[in-house]
């Protein structure tokens, strides 16, 4: 074990513990106000308006989302930025199902109506039962619920909505085969978003955004929606057109809009039930991710090992050999035989090598039978395209 710690971690925002917590103090030092940083652990601040240090090589976000971090400026840098998909995802589950419920029984106007009652005990139930006709719901069996996004979240959520007797539908283009295995086969799959909105008395959104999904839900698609729909947004800010939602609810298309995301527009809006982004706001989801994302920073910075980085393949490989080097590069021809013959001419044995690509990046590990020279490393460093290069030496 070395005498002095190894690796700096800066947090910039409060990370639970129990995931800090695995980060050995012997190796690591963890603060939230450390210089030059090995790695960086963070929940919702926004990385894209500060100035990352050029010693960061690993970023690691405790949830889902990474819209707070340049992820476009980091591959060009060669660190991979970690999150912790699916951590959060029974949290997020169970208040997309509150959300079902609330709508379905009137539950807010009708707290708000209470709320508003003067008087005493008698004045009060005359008015409680002169009043409460207006607040009448209805049950969730036989109720379609349409799911847009089929991953983690979404699977939990169509799950608890058959439980609890609803039909559902669902879409995703780009589910996984972890994703498909875990839905529930009696959901009826969509073949278009379209095909979800004219069908559904319930609309929920379960995909990230990004430049094709941003306003997903607009003023042609809201259109589409059963006259009396309820649309829910738990997943991110910017799937659903304000101004859309706004002119659908005016006129009586829409019976709520239940969103996670408040907004200037929709603020104050009858129709309108928004909440102070609590989706992942559970003891429990601040923990498994925590948990989660520390132990993908730890293996990474440790062994060069490369689990759910939103920018970066999926690279895993057993210690074979106690030197290792990692190197992150362009995905680009005949980077492997560069590499190899590196260090073939610097007289190493290549015990193991692993290499995977995703995208425009790509990703290379090796271990080798002695130890790797400076000079290695610096030519290695200079290949084209060859964007970061880190020595793993087992401790």
């Amino acid at each position: 074990m070395a005498d002095t710690p190894r690796f700096k971690v800066l947090t910039l925002n409060s990370i639970a513990p129990t995931g800090l917590n695995r980060l050995p103090s012997a190796q690591y030092v963890v603060g939230n106000a450390l210089a030059e940083p090995d790695a960086v652990l963070v929940r919702s601040a926004d990385m894209r308006k500060i100035d990352i240090p050029a010693t960061v090589k690993a970023i690691g976000r405790a949830g889902a989302g990474t819209n707070n971090i340049p992820v476009a400026e980091m591959s060009k840098r060669g660190v991979p930025v970690f999150n912790a998909p699916g951590a959060n995802a029974n949290a997020v589950k169970e208040l997309v199902i509150a959300a079902i419920l609330i709508a379905a029984r009137n539950i807010v106007p009708a707290l708000d109506f209470v709320g508003s009652l003067q008087g005493d005990d008698k004045t009060l139930h005359e008015a409680v039962e002169s009043g409460k006709k207006q607040f009448v719901g209805f049950e969730l069996p036989r109720q379609t619920l349409g799911i847009i996004g089929l991953g983690k979240v979404g699977s939990l959520v169509a799950d608890a909505a058959i439980k609890l007797g609803m039909d559902v539908v669902g879409f995703d283009p780009h589910i996984t085969v972890d994703a498909a295995w875990s839905l529930p086969s009696n959901v009826k799959k969509a073949n278009t978003i379209e095909e979800v909105l004219k069908g559904s008395d319930f609309v929920t959104l379960h995909v990230p955004l990004s430049e094709t999904t941003r306003n997903l839900i607009g003023p042609e698609r809201v259109k589409l929606m059963k006259e009396g729909a309820v649309l829910l947004n738990f997943a991110r800010d910017g799937l659903a057109d304000d101004a859309a939602i706004l002119e659908a609810l005016d006129a009586k298309r829409l019976r709520y809009y239940m969103s996670d995301f408040p907004g200037a527009k929709l603020k104050g809006h009858a129709g309108v039930i928004a909440l102070p982004h609590l989706g992942a706001s559970t003891r429990e989801a601040e923990e498994n991710c925590a948990v989660m994302v520390v132990d993908q920073v730890r293996d990474f910075l440790e062994h060069g090992n490369i689990i759910n980085a939103v920018n970066f393949p999926e690279v895993v490989m057993a210690r074979e050999a106690p030197y290792r080097v990692g190197i992150s590069n362009a995905n680009v021809p005949n980077m492997v035989g560069q590499i190899s013959t590196a260090m073939a001419r610097a007289g190493l044995n290549i015990h193991n090598m692993l290499n995977k690509s995703k995208g425009e990046m790509a990703y290379t590990l090796v271990d080798v039978d002695s130890v790797v020279p400076s000079s290695l490393l610096d030519e290695i460093a200079q290949i084209k395209g060859v964007l970061s290069v880190r020595y793993l030496p087992q401790e």
